[in-house]
């Protein structure tokens, strides 16, 4: 399965009048910046979608910092980006890719098909000396799309208190280890995770995704293969991000897409009777 598309395959889908559906998807931590920075700079006929409002629900200590939204809020916004079945959608952030990633998994989980993340996002778009638009972007007609929430595997706190498969933590090894921690109550990581850091899987200087055989020699080294059953691998990350990024480079790799749990540690380090454990 094909996830991650390059700049130049997008960039000519454009020019040739192809039709698709582009989300550029910012956050930044200042109210409004994200959207200001959209205005000044986007990618031709992209839509604004601002994650922290699209994307997750009300935070909270018992839901975690970037809870699932509900499927009301996530319908309304499907209709005003105009998502229809049998229309691609591109997604691209400014970063890492994080964020790219948790909009392409609740499409997915949604049910929509054809939904693409542009590896590198808009850094590769720069570096590549495309074309850039100002202004509030692309005006689409409200589409009606038929959702099919589901559609990707999902696990709640009480499924991952009893999971006895494999556990991945996405987070970066500082993190997992309980070493440090700035965004959680907790440092340190849910007994029995083992640890794949998703930077892992990013070039260091492109920011783009490793090739096929090296995303799936990192996960065979903790035993997903491509006969690995789906509903034995359970990956999380704080709060839904890192680890929509760890499952999107799976099903690039044609491996299992694995169960999300989406809440992540920010959830389960907010409970005070869940263990932790750390590797100090």
């Amino acid at each position: 399965m094909t996830v991650f598309v390059s700049a130049s395959e997008l960039n000519e889908r454009i020019r040739s009048g192809q039709k698709q559906t582009i989300l550029a998807v910012l956050w930044e931590p200042v109210e409004g910046k994200a959207w200001s920075k959209f205005q000044s700079e986007h990618i031709p006929t992209a839509m604004f979608c601002d994650p922290a409002v699209t994307l997750a629900g009300m935070p909270g200590r018992e839901s975690g910092r970037n809870p699932h939204p509900t499927l009301e809020s996530l319908e309304r916004f499907l209709a005003e980006w105009g998502i229809e079945q049998g229309r691609p959608v591109y997604i691209y952030d400014t970063g890492a890719g994080v964020f790219s990633a948790r909009a392409w998994w609740t499409l997915r989980w949604l049910g929509v098909e054809d939904v693409f993340i542009v590896d590198g996002g808009f850094r590769a778009w720069d570096a590549a000396d495309f074309d850039t638009v100002a202004g509030p972007g692309n005006v689409t007609v409200r589409a009606s799309y038929t959702a099919r929430p589901g559609s990707l595997p999902m696990v709640e706190i009480d499924q991952v208190r009893d999971f006895a498969g494999l556990l991945i933590d996405a987070r970066d090894a500082a993190r997992y280890e309980g070493r440090r921690e700035l965004l959680d109550l907790k440092a340190g990581h849910i007994p029995g995770a083992l640890n794949l850091p998703v930077g892992d899987l990013l070039d260091e200087q492109t920011r783009q995704v490793v090739g096929i055989d090296t995303i799936r020699d990192r996960f065979a080294q903790l035993g997903v293969t491509q006969n690995t059953a789906p509903e034995d691998v359970v990956v999380y990350s704080g709060s839904g991000n890192h680890s929509a990024l760890l499952i999107a480079a799976m099903a690039h790799a044609g491996l299992p897409v694995a169960s999300h749990y989406v809440a992540g540690w920010s959830q389960w380090s907010g409970d005070p009777t869940n263990p932790v454990a750390r590797n100090l």
